[in-house]
């Protein structure tokens, strides 16, 4: 599909499309009443595993297979979708236009995915900075509810399921799919061994999945085009549209709808407008500031997908896009992802709680002009000595970034270190 003609379908140019009225006369909700009255769960299950919806929170898994993880239902057992809308990844920004212009795209994903899993509630879990977008949400749920698309017996179709929208507790970890159940049950948001895996012991005990906004947005527009056609847009391997946030030395930074495959060099010289006051291009944190970063000179050809990114030793992440131009002070920049991972680590490994904490002191160094050359060698060895070893994959998302920064600007930290450091 050429981007150019592209039209946008998550984000449609539609005025006033957050109000039910005017969401319902551009074919809002009827995928849902398609489903309830002409669909079994298992048909719609197998429509959205073929149309391969890659997740859009980060990890990039099928959520139709996602969903075939639920084990059949068994009476007087509740089971439970989780909508991810924490977004506390920086660089990521996606999830709060979708609750802001398009709500009831969301809200009719969740129904259809609670439909096909047999749901008897949804949890909308937002972190509780979006204090407006919660607002807006919650209207849309309202609207929804007079309408008789949630509650019980949902258009005389004899399924019921109730939404609820929680606010988040205001860390990054509850980002992470088993420190928000730890954080909806009240506790405080300690990720959880796997297995049990959500699907067999979620949130309260009770059979759980957990999809980002995003990825629930999409589901309706799989219903209504087909997964045949769905499989059309954008890249092979990783279908359909994609809300790439563009953001940092750009003439045009801004959240922009377009296929998944989209050339990094096309986004960046075409969509947003080139590298501001005609600076060079320096790098690119492709997908949220967990991803790898990649150099000027290692994106010409490579394309925004889950596997196209792999290759060159990134990650598609949130699609959240960091551009740096030359002038960027790459050490700076390492120590401000440390700082914030080294924050935003819940304690509960020592490999994180410690480990997070040596990077950022190690690159505190180098800005104090007291480093040494051993230290740069010393911060990768830290580096490698976290990843792999922790409950979940902060620590990891802690890790990649600053290896591949040192790795990659070397010549930077060298810059500023010293041989040796003499005592006076």
């Amino acid at each position: 599909m050429e981007w150019r003609t592209y039209k946008p379908l998550l984000l449609p140019r539609i005025a006033n499309l957050q109000e039910i009225e005017v969401y319902e006369a551009h074919g809002g909700y009827e995928q849902l009443r398609r489903v309830l009255r002409e669909m079994t769960p298992a048909q719609v299950i197998e429509e959205v595993k073929a149309a391969n919806i890659r997740g859009r929170g980060g990890a990039g898994f099928n959520a139709g297979l996602k969903w075939s993880f639920m084990p059949p239902k068994k009476e007087g057992l509740p089971r439970y979708l989780l909508a991810n809308g924490d977004e506390s990844e920086p660089g990521t920004f996606k999830d709060r236009r979708l609750l802001e212009f398009n709500p009831h795209l969301f809200i009719e994903g969740c129904l259809i995915a609670a439909y096909a899993m047999q749901i008897d509630a949804i949890y909308v879990y937002i972190r509780g900075e979006y204090a407006d977008w919660i607002d807006k949400l919650q209207r849309a749920v309202d609207q929804a509810y007079q309408r008789g698309y949630i509650g019980h017996n949902i258009l005389g179709s004899g399924f019921s399921t109730q939404l609820y929208i929680h606010r988040g507790a205001g860390a990054y970890i509850c980002g992470e799919e088993t420190g928000l159940m730890e954080s909806l049950e009240g506790k405080r948001a300690y990720p959880r061994y796997k297995p049990p895996f959500p699907a067999q012991k979620g949130v309260w005990g009770a059979p759980t999945t957990i999809n980002n906004i995003e990825t629930l947005s999409h589901v309706p527009l799989v219903l209504r085009m087909g997964a045949s056609a769905y499989a059309q847009i954008g890249a092979p391997e990783h279908p359909g549209p994609i809300l790439y946030g563009i953001s940092g030395h750009v003439n045009r930074p801004g959240l922009y709808e377009y296929p998944s495959g989209m050339l990094i060099t096309d986004l960046l010289y075409e969509v947003a407008g080139g590298i501001r006051k005609g600076r060079k291009l320096k790098g690119v944190v492709p997908g949220g500031s967990s991803t790898p970063i990649l150099k000027a000179d290692e994106i010409e050809g490579v394309r925004m997908s889950a596997d196209a990114l792999r290759k060159v030793g990134s990650m598609m992440g949130t699609a959240g896009m960091l551009v740096l131009d030359e002038e960027t002070n790459m050490v700076r920049f390492a120590y401000r992802i440390a700082a914030f991972y080294k924050h935003e680590s819940c304690g509960q490994c020592t490999p994180c709680r410690e480990g997070t904490g040596w990077m950022k002191q190690i690159l505190a160094r180098f800005l104090e002009g007291t480093a040494t050359y051993a230290d740069i060698d010393r911060l990768l060895s830290v580096a490698n000595q976290i990843e792999g070893r922790t409950i979940c994959a902060l620590a990891d998302a802690a890790v990649w970034p600053i290896r591949a920064i040192v790795q990659k600007y070397r010549e930077e930290f060298e810059r500023v270190a010293h041989p040796t450091l003499i005592p006076v």
